[in-house]
């Protein structure tokens, strides 16, 4: 779908990151969302009631269109967050427990 220019261009430095346990190149730095949408099925969730695929879509934090379990954080916001190297993303495909899955 997206394309990404590559790090000579840019001047980034490359590193890896893991969606859904796949190794995949990100510009360290790249916000996850602009990196999940290069990453088929292109998409960052399910919605919790009828199980339709969403993607990310204002890039700005403010549609929540791309909540992603980042590091076993459940519904954080892919745009806001930068790319690291060994960060684990997964793709989230149900409801998160409020209970145990924010941090508390």
């Amino acid at each position: 779908m997206f394309h990404k220019v590559g790090p000579d261009e840019t001047g980034g430095k490359l590193i890896t990151v893991w969606i859904d346990d796949q190794p995949i190149a990100a510009e360290e730095n790249e916000p996850l969302a602009a990196v999940l949408l290069r990453v088929e099925p292109y998409t960052s969730r399910m919605t919790p009631l009828s199980g339709a695929p969403r993607a990310p879509y204002c890039m700005m934090g403010v549609c929540f269109e791309c909540l992603v379990e980042i590091d076993g954080m459940a519904s954080s916001r892919g745009c806001m967050a930068q790319a690291r190297e060994g960060m684990n993303i997964q793709r989230q495909v149900r409801r998160p427990d409020p209970l145990t899955e924010y941090g508390q």
